[in-house]
């Protein structure tokens, strides 16, 4: 006899959803514990932002986190008594950014800062403007960090390239950086700049890789397209130096058009690695897992501007439908279950456990957003076409999961 059967009798659909739903500040203090424990079962990936002040760190970091909606400024939080901290996304992080106060400025001694954040860092992320040749105490830093991380991977962007350009002149496309004659593809002030910078740095001591990346972030109103110029370059940069493929979990899939559901995608993705993080733990991912899901899909329709109310919640529900209602429950209830069997329940059963919790997670964000964003501009809503899209992101949260295991997160660094 199959043991959930009779869970259409007594619980026909989300109910723990539903209730945390219409009651968002239910026991906040036991779900930010939860959140908290989450966190520390899953470390982040830490991008060490190293420049001068206004060299464009905090634009580097919107760009990478592709939310302009986000407060970036505001959202830093100190860690020693310069340097500050950036979780991204702040509830359910998916990384990390750790940035200092500007190199070089007076009466500034960095040791401290640089002492906290080689402790923490996977990745050096240096920012040199372009056009401004004295970068000795960047260099400097880079050198000395290199020299007791020898395998440490460095990338250096070299940002405000417009401010090379004559009066009237755009981007250079294609990007050139990728070709071997790109000092002849500019102007020339702007190429002497960019090479000056390369030759005063050198060649960083250690086996590490290190990379080079000039991108130009800009806003609209300053008439330069693309306004992300180079940003794919630095990308790729991250991606070939580290372990980790950032831009999966903070860029959107190839499902996903607009800008609400790019500025929602990591938000999914940090409360999918929350809840499997938390689905693990004996007794705890039962009402855990269910309160992650709540403050996610508060979270989502925030972002979408359309808050949850007790109609739409019960649409939303009962477009997923009653059966993937039971299944949801049945993998709540079953891996509990399964857990707390001896032995076998604390490796296999764990296993299933989080990866259960973390993408039906995941499958019930990516639903919500395609509901939230048809509620927003008042189009119709096909049942059909929810529950293909949460059946399909349930499969890729499955996937992306097993990444995470096999590939896991860098181990912290020491000095």
């Amino acid at each position: 006899m199959n043991p959930f059967s009779s869970l259409k009798n007594w619980l026909p659909d989300f109910t723990d959803l539903r209730r945390l739903l219409l009651n968002p500040s239910v026991d906040d203090q036991a779900l930010e514990a939860t959140l908290a424990a989450a966190r520390q079962r899953q470390p982040l990936p830490v991008i060490w932002l190293l420049g001068k002040t206004q060299a464009g760190k905090t634009a580097i970091v919107q760009a990478l986190t592709g939310s302009p909606l986000a407060e970036i400024g505001t959202g830093f939080r100190p860690c020693t008594r310069t340097a500050r901290f950036y979780d991204y996304p702040e509830d359910a992080p998916v990384v990390r950014f750790l940035d200092t106060r500007g190199l070089g400025e007076r009466a500034y001694d960095p040791d401290e800062d640089i002492q906290y954040c080689e402790s923490q860092a996977h990745l050096v992320l240096g920012v040199m403007k372009a056009m401004d040749l004295a970068q000795e105490p960047v260099t400097c830093v880079l050198r000395q960090v290199r020299a007791r991380h020898p395998t440490w991977p460095v990338v250096i962007a070299q940002t405000g390239l417009n401010e090379g350009y004559p009066p009237g002149q755009g981007h250079v496309l294609p990007y050139p950086f990728d070709q071997d004659d790109w000092p002849s593809r500019l102007p020339a002030d702007l190429s002497r700049a960019l090479v000056a910078q390369r030759a005063t740095l050198g060649t960083l001591p250690g086996s590490g890789p290190s990379r080079w990346v000039p991108i130009d972030l800009t806003q609209p109103e300053d008439g330069l397209e693309p306004t992300d110029y180079g940003l794919a370059a630095l990308w790729a940069a991250i991606g070939a130096v580290t372990a980790d493929d950032l831009r999966a979990r903070l860029g959107a899939d190839a499902d996903v058009h607009d800008l609400f559901a790019r500025t929602a995608h990591p938000h999914i993705v940090g409360h999918a690695l929350a809840a499997a993080a938390v689905g693990a733990l004996p007794a705890v991912g039962l009402a855990g897992v269910p309160a992650i899901q709540a403050k996610l899909l508060h979270s989502l329709a925030a972002i979408y501007q359309v808050p949850w109310k007790g109609r739409q919640i019960a649409e939303f529900l009962g477009f997923l439908g009653t059966g993937i209602g039971i299944a949801y429950l049945a993998r709540l209830l079953g891996r509990e279950l399964f857990k707390l069997v001896p032995y076998l329940g604390q490796s296999l059963g764990a296993v299933y456990a989080a990866t259960a919790s973390g993408a039906v997670t995941f499958a019930l964000g990516k639903a919500a957003c395609y509901y939230l964003r048809a509620v927003r501009l008042g189009e119709r809503i096909d049942a059909t076409t929810l529950r293909a899209i949460y059946t399909h992101a349930l499969t890729s949260g499955v996937a992306m999961l097993q990444s995470e295991r096999r590939e896991g997160l860098p181990d912290q660094v020491t000095p």
